[in-house]
Formats: structure tokens, sequence, C-alpha cells
């Protein structure tokens, strides 16, 4: 594993480090953006290589000079990945930048400026809106993610798999839940103090459980849409794929095991039995057989290993100053969703609404 060196350390405030997997290509494509609208004196740009297998080392060493490398024996998935380049890190804030991003001039800006004001901010999502319809928002993240009492993500700008247009209506600042990591800024020092990404989420909603862990820890988490993004999204792992699938349900029970109040575990895991087979069967009916059978194998395997995490929940626990959170919906988005007729952000509870800003 190929580390930094003492002198290619800096004191600028700023670390971007984006984590990557046999991106040559994209990297092609997008870093030229992150290179000229992120400020020399400003910003560390580095690439983590996970031990890619095709010409990325090469490819930076040779195109993008300036750029800092560290070099993994191995492909450690998103979580681990970002947690080994992390610890190398010596600014104030650290970036985590899928290399799949172009960003925009002045993307730094509102988010810094954010977290330089209140030192209660952790975390600071841009606007992402997608590369390949650049008028709608992007799946993973849009203008800042939020929860609903069963452990279900979504976004304002995106519910379940409908994604809005952006016209506007979310370009107010606002408290969320969850930053997406596909650029998700936060201190460095946080991220180190309190835990990082979980290792054996590997990939898929390991963002979204360190924001909860953040959160019911006492600390703010903020959507600045002034700064804007863009993510192409999908590029390591296509929507149908089956070990998508898996990892997302899997990881989603973890998720929702370490960090929901004892209260009320016991029946949100009730319904999300119900909730998880009916998914398996909808699968099943579309003739998709091995995203039926990843549902299954999702919830074995967090069955196999809910022992094991509850240290983990005992920790986040004892930890847990806020113990109810404003950004979470008192209700289920699946149920809103299909049979409210609640597509948009815009269409929840006004009071909720307000209440999470």
């Amino acid at each position: 594993m190929t580390k930094l060196s003492n002198d290619e350390f800096s004191k600028k405030r700023l670390s971007i480090v984006i984590l990557n997997w046999n991106g040559a290509e994209l990297m092609k494509r997008f870093l030229p953006s992150v290179i000229q609208y992120s400020p020399e004196d400003l910003a560390d740009i580095i690439v983590a290589d996970n031990g890619s297998t095709d010409d990325s080392v090469a490819m930076l060493k040779e195109f993008f000079p300036t750029v800092k490398i560290i070099q993994l024996d191995k492909n450690y998935g998103f979580a681990e990945g970002y947690n080994l380049a992390i610890k190398q890190v010596d600014t104030r804030y650290t970036v985590l930048l899928n290399s799949d991003i172009e960003v925009t001039e002045g993307w730094l800006e509102a988010p810094l400026q954010a977290m330089d004001a209140d030192h209660s901010i952790a975390c600071v999502q841009p606007k992402i809106l997608a590369e390949r319809n650049r008028a709608y928002f992007e799946y993973a993240g849009a203008a800042g993610g939020f929860i609903d009492k069963y452990g279900y993500p979504f976004c304002r700008g995106r519910i379940l798999h409908e994604v809005e247009k952006d016209c506007g209506q979310y370009d107010a600042s606002i408290d969320i839940l969850w930053a997406s990591g596909a650029c998700l800024f936060i201190r460095t020092a946080i991220y180190l103090k309190e835990g990082g990404l979980d290792a054996t989420f590997f990939a898929h909603q390991e963002e979204v459980d360190m924001c909860w862990r953040l959160r019911s820890r006492g600390y703010r988490l903020v959507c600045t849409p002034n700064s804007v993004v863009y993510h192409v999204g999908g590029a390591t792992l296509k929507v149908e794929s089956p070990r998508k699938t898996y990892l997302n349900f899997r990881n989603n029970l973890l998720m929702i095991y370490k960090n929901h109040q004892e209260k009320t575990l016991r029946s949100v895991m009730r319904m999300r039995f119900c909730l998880d087979y009916l998914a398996a069967i909808k699968f099943l009916l579309t003739g998709h057989l091995a995203n039926a059978k990843a549902v299954y194998l999702a919830r074995r395997d967090y069955c196999r290993l809910k022992s094991a995490y509850k240290a983990v929940r005992d920790e986040n626990l004892s930890k847990t100053t806020l113990h109810v959170i404003p950004e979470t919906l008192d209700d289920g988005i699946i149920f809103l969703f299909y049979l409210k007729g609640k597509k948009y952000f815009s269409a929840l509870s006004p009071s909720w609404r307000n209440k999470s800003r």
C-alpha cells in the first residue's frame, strides 16, 4: 500500500479525495473540471486507487501530474477504501468525491462558508444534478437526503424511483439527515473521531449510516444548493445488478439495527420483514429471479451479522444525544408514494418539512 510521503502533506484547508477503481476513462473525462474549479492554494486533489487493474495510475501520472496518488493494494470497497485514504489526510476538511462527478465554478464556496460559519455542521452536500440529463436531479443525493420511519432513504428531489426536474424549487439551504457519498464535505477530525464509514458495508448506504450516526450525536448536516455538481451515477454497478440489490437490502437492515431507537426497533423490523419479501415477490413477478434471491440472501446475512453488531449498536445508543431527529419522516415513504400518490418531496407534510429546516 503506497502512502503519501511527509513532503506531500500540505497545510491547505481541503483535501478532495477521489476513490477510484478501474475508472481511468471516467477520470480522463471528469478530473479536468475538478482541477479547473478547485484553487491550488485551497485544495489538494488526491486519488486513492482501490487496487485498479486498468491503467488508472499510469494515466494519472502522465496526464494529471499535480494529482496526489494513494495506491491501495486491493479493492477495499467504497467504505474501507475511503477510511484508509482519509487516515492520511491532514487538512481541516475532506471531500469524498466520486470519479464520475463534474464540478462547476464556485462549487467549493458555499459548503466551506457554511462549515466555517457553524462548527456544529459536520457534513455538507451540494445540489447534485444528473450529468446525462442536466435539467433533472440525480438519484443518489439530489438536494439532500432524509429517511422514513422504516429506514428507507429518500431525497429532496427524488422519492423512490421518481426523480424530479430541477426548477429551483429546492434552492434553499436546509438541514438534512444524510449527504450523498457522491460529493460529501466533512470535517476530517469528525470523520476520524466518529469512526468513518462501516467497512462491512463495502458499498451502498454506508454514507447514510455514517450520517445517521453523526446526526444522532448532535452534529448538523446541511445541503447548500447554490453549489452544483453533475453526477453520472450507476457507473460501478448497474441499477438491475443483483449484487447492488443484495448490498442495498443487507446494508439498510444493518443500518437500521445499528441506529434505530430501542422503543421502535422491533416494530420497524417486523414491518421490514413484510416489505422486503413483498419486494422479492415483485422481482419474481417481473422476471428478476436473481434479484429476488438477492433479497433473501441479504436478509439471511443480516441475521448472521446481527449478533456481531450488538456492541456497535450499544455504542451508538450510548453516544446518542438527539433522540428525536427532525429529519426523519414519521411515516412510511412507500405507503405515501404508492397509496397516497406523494411522489414529490414538496407533497410531503408541510409541518414535517418545516420542522426539518
